[in-house]
This record gives C-alpha cells, sequence and structure tokens, in this order.
C-alpha cells in the first residue's frame, strides 16, 4: 500500500490532481463502501463535512491531510463557494482529493453542485456513491421503508430547502401532492422544522393517527428512536430531547418497529469504544466489537516502526549475521515477530537462518503471529506477561543457554530481571523496533468531553502500558480520566491506568478474546450508575 502510495507522489509531479466525491454512509464504519476505503488509503488530502461520523473519520490512516468544512459551534457554515474553491485548488496542487460527505454525495449533498465545479474548471473527478442514511438509518432501528404489506413506494425530502434572499423556502414540501399519492415519506435534515412538517401534513389531509418516528442518529452508539403519531410525534421528539442528525419517517411501515427491532438487542449496542492499538494491527479486535453492536474508534496511541536509528540498525544487522550464536530467539509481542523476520530478508538471508533455534513467546496472540511463519512455539508461559516468560525460561533452559531477545526499544525490565535468576544464561536485548508515541490530540478530547456526557462511560481498549502512556499524553494531564473505563490485556496495563484515575477491568489471559470477554461480561455496568448520579 505504501509503495503504491509513493507512485502516486511521483506521479503528481508530472499529472494534474483529482478529486473524488465520495459518500461516507451514515456514520457507521462497517457501512463504508470498499471503494471508499481504498480511497483512503490512496489519497493526500480529505475534505470532510460535520456529518461524517467519528468512528468514519478514526478509520482514516495517519498521514492525510483533513481539512473539516462543516459548521463548528458558535461559528457560521463554511459557504460552499468557498468548499468548491477548496477543491480545485488541492487538485490543482497535484493531490489526489477525497470530498468526504454523510450518506450519498448525490442526495441533498451538494455533490453535483461540486462536479459541476470540478467540469467546469477542467478537474478529473469520480462519483463514489454511499449508503443513504435515508434508508439506513431506518433499517438499524426495525423500519423499512418498503414492505409488500403496507406500502409500495418511497418519496426522500429535506427538511430545509434552498433559501432564497428574502429568507424564504423556494422549494416548499408539495404536501398534498405527498399525501395523495401515499406511500412512505422520509424527511432527512429536520429536526427543527419537524412541528412545520407534522402540521403541514395534517393540513393537507394525512390521518393524524398515521404512525411517525424520527430516528437519531441511527447505525451510531447515539441511536435513539421516539415512535408516535404525525399528529403528536413533535410534542414526543421535543419531550425526549432528539437532536440533529436525525431522520423522520411518516408511514404505516413505522408500526413494525418492535417486531423488526434487531440493532439494540446485540450485546453491545449503545457503547462507544476506543481501540488503541495502531489501524493495521487492531482491524481484528475492532471487527469483533463491531459484530457485538458496538461503535468502534480507531485511536492509535503509539506507532511502532522497525528500528530507525543508525546505531541501532548497525546493532541489529550485526547480531542478525551471527545468530548462529544463540539457541533461543524470544518475542514479546506479535509485532515483534513480523518485525524480526522482514528485519531477516532484508539482511538478504531468511528462516533457515533461524533453523537451529528454539522459539520462546510471551502469550497465544504472539505464538499465532509465529505459527503464520511456519515455526511452533517451543516456550509460552501459562500466564501472558514479562515475568512470567522470564520465570519460565529461566527455569527450564540449562546453563550456558546464549538467548537474543527481539523486542522494543522500551521492553519492560522485569523480563531481564528474572533471565538473571538464572545466571548461567546468556542474553542479548536487541532492539528491532521503536515504539513513538501520538501528539497531542485537541480534536480527540472535544470528542471525547461530548461522549462523557452519555450515562455510560467510554470505554477505552489497551493492549501494554505504552498505549495507555500514548493516549494519556494525547489527551493531556488536565483530561477528566475518572470518567473513562480501561479495558486491559494484561495486569501491568492495567496498573498504568489505574494510576491515571481511570476505572479498570483486566483480561484473564493477553489474548484478543479474552479482551472480548471482558467485554461480554460488563463488568463497568456498577461505576455507570454513579456516573449518572454526578
Amino acid at each position: 500500500m505504501e509503495e503504491r502510495r509513493t507512485k502516486h507522489k511521483e506521479q503528481k509531479k508530472q499529472c494534474p490532481g483529482k478529486v473524488w466525491l465520495v459518500g461516507a454512509g451514515p456514520g457507521a464504519a462497517d457501512l463504508l463502501t470498499v471503494k471508499a476505503r481504498r480511497l483512503f488509503e490512496d489519497c493526500d488530502c480529505i475534505v470532510y463535512d460535520r456529518l461524517v461520523g467519528e468512528e468514519v473519520l478514526s478509520q482514516i490512516p495517519p498521514g492525510r491531510e483533513l481539512i473539516h468544512v462543516g459548521k463548528v459551534t458558535g461559528h457560521h457554515s463554511i459557504p460552499q463557494e468557498e468548499i468548491n474553491g477548496i477543491l480545485v485548488r488541492e487538485a490543482r496542487l497535484g493531490k489526489r482529493v477525497v470530498r468526504l460527505k454523510g450518506g450519498d454525495p448525490f442526495l441533498f449533498g451538494r455533490g453535483g453542485e461540486e462536479a459541476e465545479v470540478l467540469e467546469k474548471e477542467g478537474i478529473a473527478f469520480e462519483i463514489v456513491p454511499g449508503i443513504s442514511s435515508a434508508f439506513a438509518v431506518p433499517a438499524y432501528q426495525g423500519i423499512p421503508v418498503t414492505h409488500r404489506d403496507y406500502v409500495s413506494g418511497v418519496h426522500i425530502f429535506t427538511g430545509h430547502g434552498k433559501e432564497c434572499k428574502d429568507g424564504k423556502d423556494s422549494r416548499p414540501v408539495p404536501y398534498k401532492a405527498l399525501v395523495q399519492a401515499g406511500g412512505t415519506l422520509v424527511f432527512l435534515m429536520g429536526v427543527h422544522a419537524l412541528e412545520e412538517l407534522m402540521e403541514g401534513l395534517c393540513l393537507a389531509g394525512i390521518d393524524k393517527d398515521m404512525p411517525a418516528a424520527i430516528l437519531q442518529q441511527g447505525t451510531t452508539a447515539g441511536q435513539k428512536k421516539v415512535v408516535a403519531t404525525v399528529a403528536d410525534l413533535a410534542a414526543k421528539a421535543k419531550k425526549e430531547k432528539i437532536k440533529p442528525p436525525s431522520v423522520i419517517i411518516v408511514g404505516e411501515v413505522c408500526r413494525l418497529h418492535e417486531t423488526l427491532s434487531w440493532y439494540e438487542k446485540l450485546p453491545l449496542a449503545g457503547e462507544k469504544i476506543l481501540v488503541t492499538r495502531p489501524l493495521e494491527r487492531g482491524k481484528e479486535l475492532q471487527e469483533e466489537l463491531r459484530a457485538l453492536g458496538a461503535e468502534v474508534w480507531s485511536v492509535p496511541a503509539i506507532e511502532t516502526l522497525p528500528a530507525e536509528d543508525k546505531a541501532l540498525r548497525l546493532l541489529v544487522e550485526t547480531e542478525l549475521a551471527r545468530l548462529n550464536m544463540y539457541q533461543v530467539l524470544v518475542f514479546t509481542s506479535p509485532y515483534g515477530v513480523e518485525c524480526f523476520f522482514s528485519l531477516l530478508l532484508k539482511s538478504g538471508r531468511d528462516v533457515r537462518d533461524t533453523a537451529h533455534m528454539k522459539f520462546a513467546v510471551i502469550g497465544q496472540g504472539t505464538a499465532d503471529a509465529l505459527l503464520k511463519k511456519g515455526i511452533r512455539a517451543d516456550y509460552m508461559p501459562e500466564q501472558y506477561d514479562s515475568i512470567s516468560l522470564g520465570r519460565l525460561l529461566a527455569e527450564k533452559l540449562r546453563a550456558g543457554t546464549r538467548i537474543l531477545l527481539a523486542r522494543s526499544a522500551i521492553g519492560s525490565e522485569e523480563l531481564l530481571q528474572e533471565l538473571k535468576k538464572n545466571p548461567g544464561l546468556s542474553c542479548t536485548d536487541l532492539a528491532i523496533y521503536t515504539t513513538k508515541f501520538a501528539l497531542e490530540n485537541t480534536a480527540l478530547m472535544q470528542s471525547l468531553m461530548r461522549v462523557k456526557q452519555d450515562e455510560r462511560l467510554p470505554k477505552i481498549v489497551f493492549t501494554s502500558s505504552s498505549t495507555v502512556e500514548g493516549f494519556c499524553r494525547m489527551l493531556g494531564c488536565a483530561y477528566p480520566y475518572e470518567m473513562l473505563y480501561a479495558v486491559c490485556i494484561g495486569e501491568k496495563t492495567r496498573q498504568a491506568a489505574a494510576r491515571m484515575g481511570m476505572h479498570t477491568s483486566v483480561a484473564q489471559n493477553a489474548t484478543v478474546s479474552d479482551l472480548i470477554c471482558c467485554f461480554r461480561q460488563k463488568s463497568w455496568d456498577a461505576y455507570s450508575s454513579v456516573v449518572t448520579k454526578k
């Protein structure tokens, strides 16, 4: 993937830029199209709206330039003319630009207007459709917009049209025509006009007892549903404090909302969970959590890279050249396995140079990574932590054994301390990769401050003490960490989170499946009532 991006950068000097008008869907990252995800990888710049879901934004790989053109609290929206100018400017700089819009770009997304400007300016563009909230949000809340037993047509309208200079709507809703035509009515962006919309339908002759619903933040953890009739929907929505973005549905199909309800029955429905592993290594965990109904943000707190320092690279090359001196190779992370064998290949060697060695791993995840290289681990402790691994090797290995420990430059001292308890062992601690902490992230802090207003504690997944440190560096020391719940892969990681004031739980073993078990057990419920009372 990085090779492809490098190739694109080289081509920019020779080719003009291009713009992709991309639909981000209704909010859930799982509802992104395959092409949208690919463009996230390939693009240089992403120009996005406020309706693009946080979960979707968290899937954007690092290194992409992000330009927010949505409404910011307390400020006016960026004029469409200015957005058009940004797209043209960035493309003329030779960039591959993704114009990311909530839902579908051609359904009330002003994608047609932007495409016209690009065509006029001679900028190449493509349209990448997205799943519209008009269909996805009702589906997530048990309401099919069409059903053979109820209705065979659907009409989609925006809750507000294009305003004239006098402030009046130049494209008013044709209430009488809609009532006469029948079918399901779907209104987007109509929260503030809800009372007016319902009154207009009543005046046009619709049955006041016609079922109607307003669906807030569908497909996300903030999903909320109010079902009533046309006559009383506005009052009930006000009482429930429904806020944008919401979809309004009017029609007989709303009667099915309980029968066909499915999302809220998932075990983690309504939960926001942050995964702090690097994006490319946290996908399995994220997919598992989403399958259970959670909204999952990818918030990489650290970045792991092969040793870049010249002195470290020289030391690595020296040890790789004399692997025949070592009898045992030790790994403490899956990435350590991947990095070691990658460096081995780059040095002109391969797995055959380790054929004489035995292998030790810290836990099942690392053992699985080693197995992918065609190698079974010889040593693995019952308790997946550094102390247990060191203790096991100190007990099992005979005097004179030479050990090569391939791990991070900030690896724990506990493993080495345990190995020293057997003075007959010789260990070389080789830093094959470095760990970089993420920078302070004001946007993340603001997002979490909004989340903490909910009754449920935001949940953070930590897979090492370094991810705890990196995450806290992102938020800064002033953040109220007591409003977070840390689900940790091991005791040392749990202690690091607890020191910051977070509520914590720890997996029985340091595996993804055991982390998932923590979420299934919902051990944080006891804290939720405490937060609600504050």
